[in-house]
C-alpha cells in the first residue's frame, strides 16, 4: 500500500510543485510591514527581548542587574520558587532524589520537608505503574523513530485510560499532571525499546522501574541491557533532570501549556501540545544538533587542541561552509542570558566529573575550546557588543552521550525533566486566569472580488 501511494505522489510531481508554488506566492508578506506595523515577531521587541504577556512566581529568569534605571549584562542566574539554583544543586549535594524534591518545590512552591518528601515519594512510587494491558496495546504497536511523537501519542492515548479526564478542576488536574511527571520516563524509555525491537531488530528488553531508586536511577535501569549504573552517573543524570526543570513562563513549550490550558481543554491534550513544541530542532532538539556538529569537528580537525586549527574551522561553519551550511555554532547564545547561562555552568562542572570518570577528558577539553573561541568569533562575524555565552544545550548532550543515553532520547529526557515546569504552570494557570490566550495578527492583504471560476486566470 506505502509503495502504491509513493508511486502515485511521484507521479503527480509536477501537479505538487504547482501547488508549492501557489502556496508560495499566496503567503509571502512584506518583512517591511512588520516594521511598518511595530509588530513583535515571535513576541519579541526589536531588541530580542521577549514581550511581557504573563505573571508567574514559579521561576525567574535574570540576565541583567538594574543600575541606575539602565540593564547591566550579568552572570545569569535562575531561580525556581525564588531560590537560586545554585543553591538548590549545592543543597542536594549527596542526595539522591534531588529532582523528585525539585519538583515539589516548583508544583507546591516551597521545599517539603522530611515527613512531606516520603509522602510524596511514595505518591510516586505508586504512580509509576504503567500497566501491561498499555505497554503492549499502546506503546508497542505501531513504534515510531521519532520518540517525541510516540511520547504524544501514548500521553493522548492516556486520556482513555483516565476515568475522568475533562476535570480540569485542581484537585484533578495535580492528580493527572503528577502521574504524567512519573510515568514519561517509562513511556520513553519502553518506546525506544519498542522502536529498536521492531525497527532495527534488536532484543525487546523491557524492565520495570523499582521502588526505591529515584526517577534517574530507573531510568538508567529502564534503558540499560544490564540495568548497571554508577552513583555519579545516576547524580549526573540528577541534576540534568533539575536543571531543565523549568524556565519561565516565555520559552516555546511552556508558553504553549499556558495558550492551550487558558482554552479549557484537558491535560493530556495539553502536555502532548507541549511535547510538539520542544521536538522542534529550535527548542529541545538543539542539544542533538551540538552532539552532531561536534561529530563533524572531530571529522575534520586532526589536532583537538590545536587553538588555530579549531578556530579556523569554527569560522567556516559561521561562513555557511562546513558543517549544515546553517552559519550557527549550535550551543552558542541564548534569548535571555548575556555573560553565561547558570545551567550550562552547573551542568559543565558535573561533566568534568563524569568525563574524568569514563576517561573522556580529551572530548572535555574540545568542548571547553570550542566554547571559548566561538562565543568571541560569532560576536566577530555578527559584528555583536552582545556577549554570546554557551547555554545547556552545548554540553548535555555530551553528558547524555557519556550516560550511554541514545540520541533517540536526548530530546525525550528533556520532555522528562520539563513535565514538572508543565504541570506548575498549567496548574498557575488554571488558578489565576479565566481568560483565553488570544494575541492579535494585523491583516495586510487586500479584498478582492469574487471571480467565478470559468473568468479565472
Amino acid at each position: 500500500m506505502q509503495d502504491v501511494e509513493m508511486t502515485s505522489i511521484e507521479n503527480l510531481k509536477s501537479d505538487w510543485d504547482s501547488l508549492e508554488s501557489a502556496l508560495l506566492h499566496g503567503h509571502r508578506i512584506d518583512p517591511n510591514l512588520y516594521v511598518e506595523y511595530d509588530v513583535k515577531r515571535g513576541l519579541r521587541d526589536s531588541a530580542g527581548k521577549g514581550v511581557l504577556t504573563g505573571l508567574t512566581e514559579i521561576s525567574d529568569v535574570v540576565a541583567y542587574d538594574l543600575v541606575n534605571g539602565r540593564q547591566i549584562p550579568a552572570e545569569g542566574a535562575l531561580y525556581y520558587q525564588g531560590i537560586n539554583v545554585y543553591d538548590i544543586v549545592k543543597g542536594l549535594q549527596g542526595r539522591k532524589y534531588g529532582f523528585e524534591e525539585t519538583v515539589y518545590l516548583l508544583i507546591f512552591g516551597k521545599l517539603p520537608t522530611k515527613q512531606e518528601l516520603d509522602m510524596f515519594l511514595g505518591v510516586m512510587s505508586e504512580l509509576q505503574e504503567l500497566g501491561g494491558r498499555f505497554v503492549r496495546d499502546v506503546v508497542m504497536k505501531a513504534s515510531n523513530g521519532n520518540m517525541m511523537n510516540a511520547m504524544q501519542r501514548c500521553v493522548l492515548t492516556l486520556y482513555t485510560y483516565d476515568e475522568n479526564p475533562e476535570d480540569i478542576s485542581v484537585r484533578n488536574v495535580l492528580r493527572q499532571c503528577l502521574e504524567l511527571i512519573a510515568k514519561l520516563p517509562l513511556i520513553a524509555v519502553y518506546s525506544y525499546h519498542a522502536y529498536r525491537h521492531f525497527r532495527k531488530d534488536d532484543t525487546l528488553l523491557i524492565r520495570n522501574p523499582k521502588k526505591g531508586l529515584s526517577l534517574a536511577e530507573n531510568i538508567l535501569l529502564m534503558l540499560r541491557p544490564d540495568g548497571e549504573y554508577t552513583e555519579l552517573e545516576a547524580k549526573v543524570l540528577d541534576i540534568a533532570l533539575i536543571l531543565h526543570a523549568e524556565h519561565g513562563g516565555g520559552n516555546n513549550s511552556t508558553f504553549t501549556t499556558h495558550v492551550v490550558t487558558s482554552s479549557g481543554t484537558d491535560t493530556y491534550s495539553s502536555v502532548a501540545a507541549s511535547i510538539g513544541s520542544l521536538k522542534g530542532p529550535r527548542h529541545g532538539g538543539a542539544n542533538l544538533k551540538v552532539q552532531n556538529m561536534f561529530a563533524d569537528i572531530k571529522a575534520h580537525i586532526s589536532d583537538w587542541t590545536n587553538e588555530g586549527e579549531v578556530a579556523d574551522y569554527l569560522r567556516k561553519i559561521l561562513n555557511k561552509e562546513a558543517f549544515d551550511r546553517s552559519g550557527l555554532i549550535y550551543g552558542m547564545g541564548h534569548a535571555v542570558y548575556t555573560l553565561s547561562d547558570p545551567r550550562e555552568v552547573i551542568l559543565k562542572s558535573f561533566a568534568k566529573d563524569l568525563a574524568q570518570e569514563k576517561g573522556m577528558m580529551e572530548e572535555f577539553a574540545l568542548y571547553e575550546l570550542v566554547e571559548r573561541l566561538a562565543g568571541q568569533l560569532v560576536m566577530e562575524q555578527r559584528r555583536l557588543f552582545k556577549n554570546v555565552c554557551a547555554n545547556v544545550d552545548f554540553y548535555s548532550g555530551f553528558v547524555y552521550s557519556m550516560l550511554d543515553i541514545p540520541q533517540e532520547l536526548f530530546t525525550p529526557i528533556f520532555a522528562i525533566a520539563r513535565m514538572p515546569g508543565w504541570s506548575a504552570h498549567r496548574l498557575e494557570e488554571l488558578i489565576n486566569a479565566n481568560k483565553i490566550i488570544r494575541p492579535a495578527y494585523k491583516y495586510v492583504g487586500t479584498h478582492t472580488d469574487f471571480v467565478p471560476v470559468e473568468e479565472r486566470v
